[in-house]
């Protein structure tokens, strides 16, 4: 059945999280339910020889920003394959509605 395959298919972000105008820089990350310590917000980067600083950033990665007090940090990780990823974990409760921050470690503010 055809809506049984939708559940499987690539979704860009979890549906905890949606991409709304930011006060912080152009459009951002956003809760849309409570997200709990340590939660696994899922892969934001992938390594791949070529890409600036040599990760390409997933959508999730590409829409959060900084932040010197940030509610998430990136943390290492492989995919099965071996494939070197980093994982975005909130490292704070973050209330429906807050801003998803980190602190950039892999790109220049510039870029």
């Amino acid at each position: 059945m055809i809506g049984e395959n939708l559940n499987k298919m690539y979704r860009p972000l979890p549906d905890c999280l949606t991409v709304a105008k930011s006060e912080i820089h152009g459009l951002g990350l956003f809760a849309t339910e409570s997200i709990r310590t340590g939660q696994d917000l899922g892969v934001a980067h992938v390594k791949i020889s070529g890409f600036p600083q040599e990760y390409c950033r997933t959508p999730l990665g590409g829409f959060y920003n900084h932040s010197q007090e940030p509610n998430c940090t990136l943390v290492d990780g492989y995919k099965p394959n071996r494939i070197m990823v980093k994982h975005l974990f909130a490292i704070k409760d973050i209330r429906k509605g807050e801003e998803i921050t980190c602190t950039y470690t892999l790109y220049d503010m510039g870029d």
